[in-house]
């Protein structure tokens, strides 16, 4: 296991895509949810709690070796809204680009022919993860260190936010993405005796919502 490599695969530089998404944070900055730095603070616990949970089980327990097609659908069943899956697509895809052509691996190699349009993002974090020489653990850092890094970001850029109070918010989250992290490599774990069922399917309803508005704004800076 590399720690280096954990940090190469989390580091937003990383050219997988994920700069041009803002996970739901530009829709909540129109809608009003997001304002200042403590707004910011709990739209990322709701990532955390709600998709993010989901999100983290499946990199988890793809990292593990459970099939990737299953994992799929579990991701895709997890995902009511049209515009989300798309998002998770597209973003797999430029993943699984990245991830081949830096840790070069068979099961990567499989992924692609499997989902040339791209697998939900989770689900090649998790194979990203094993190419890489990493566990479940790691997987699931990278899953949700993206699902409130992202939004983070995103906030700085469409609100002007200062870069410090947006970090300040990372590092408050820092402990519940430690327990999520971990709860999550222990539900990944049961799926090769209990099937993908056992993984969460938490809602986040007004991600949805907003997702489906973002999609069809005529101008927006970010894809999703």
């Amino acid at each position: 296991m590399s720690r280096a490599a954990l940090l190469v695969l989390a580091d937003g530089r990383f050219p997988a895509g994920g700069h041009a998404h803002s996970g739901g944070a530009e829709a909540a900055v129109r809608a009003g949810r997001i304002t200042d730095a403590a707004s910011l603070e709990a739209f990322c616990r709701g990532r955390l709690h709600t998709s993010g949970v989901v999100a983290a089980c499946v990199a988890a327990a793809s990292a593990l070796g459970a099939d990737p097609g299953e994992l799929d659908r579990a991701a895709d069943a997890r995902t009511p809204s049209p515009a989300l899956r798309v998002a998770a697509r597209r973003l797999g895809r430029q993943l699984t680009r990245a991830a081949r052509a830096t840790w070069p691996s068979p099961e990567l190699d499989a992924l692609a022919s499997l989902f040339p349009k791209g697998a939900h993002q989770p689900v090649v974090q998790g194979l990203a993860a094993r190419a890489a020489g990493l566990g479940a653990l790691d997987a699931a850092y990278c899953s949700l260190y993206e699902g409130v890094s992202g939004p983070a970001a995103a906030v700085v850029r469409l609100l002007g936010l200062d870069p410090f109070d947006a970090t300040g918010v990372l590092a408050r989250l820092a402990g519940e993405l430690d327990q999520i992290a971990v709860d999550a490599v222990e539900v990944a774990e049961r799926v090769p005796t209990d099937g993908v069922g056992v993984l969460p399917a938490r809602s986040a309803p007004l991600l949805e919502i907003g997702a489906e508005a973002h999609a069809a704004w005529p101008v927006r800076l970010f894809a999703s």
